[in-house]
């Protein structure tokens, strides 16, 4: 194992192997995180909207879901990437004010929050839907709008159920950027093959992706189980007493 090949400058003299890794990492931890304030409040809206009794906001909540969770994720890329500006004018013309390397991240957290929110939606629906009825009438009976029994009784409710899996959801997310490579985005799976490509150390490129990766996504699951344990529901899910 070669680890002196982390210190070595890289061909373009712009720093060391290491400090290529770090800059990717950065791009990484900020495309998931702006996806993810996307995907949350996008899938939230959703989620409510395919609980409601309008009909049509049911099924157009359904029609999103279906769309964005069953088309591959890379080819979500391409279409953001590629499709979508030729086809939308407004697309177009904000494309044309961004240089490649903004371009790039903006599509990248566009497609994840949308792919993402999918899912959450989905979650959603289900932590509402899990709630006895009685606490929607309630909060009718008490002489609340349909919006207020949504925002002080069904979600604050909903949102500590369904922490477990949007735990998952923040993991997949974090991974997930790595298909970003595919349109340019120099996030840590770029900067990794761009290692391994370059010096031919691909242990040692791809050993130090795999710890970077597992790294943050086990400080996520653990920061989403501290949130668990102190928003718990006793009688709701495990460990809630």
């Amino acid at each position: 194992m070669n680890l002196g090949i982390f210190l070595e400058m890289i061909p373009d003299g712009d720093g060391t192997w290491w400090e290529s890794l770090a800059s990717g990492l950065g791009w990484t931890l900020s495309t998931a995180a702006l996806a993810w304030i996307m995907a949350f409040v996008l899938g939230s809206i959703i989620g409510v909207a395919r609980t409601t009794e309008k009909t049509w906001m049911v099924r157009l909540g359904n029609a999103y879901v279906e769309l964005f969770r069953n088309i591959p994720l890379i080819v979500q890329f391409f279409v953001w990437y590629f499709v979508v500006p030729g086809i939308v004018p407004a697309v177009k013309a904000l494309v044309v004010t961004l240089d490649p390397t903004q371009h790039q991240f903006v599509t990248a957290i566009v497609c994840l929050g949308f792919f993402t929110s999918a899912r959450i939606a989905e979650q959603v629906r289900s932590g509402i839907q899990s709630l006895p009825r009685g606490q929607r009438n309630a909060g009718y009976a008490l002489g609340l709008t349909q919006i207020q029994t949504y925002r002080y009784v069904l979600l604050p409710m909903a949102y500590r159920i369904i922490i477990p899996p949007l735990t998952s959801e923040v993991m997949n997310l974090i991974k997930n950027t790595a298909v970003a490579y595919s349109i340019g985005l120099v996030e840590l799976f770029f900067r990794t093959r761009e290692m391994g490509e370059m010096t031919f150390q691909y242990f040692e490129a791809f050993g130090a992706a795999t710890l970077i990766y597992v790294v943050i996504a086990m400080t996520a699951n653990r920061v989403m189980a501290f949130i668990e344990r102190r928003v718990a529901v006793p009688g709701y899910i495990a460990g809630g007493k």
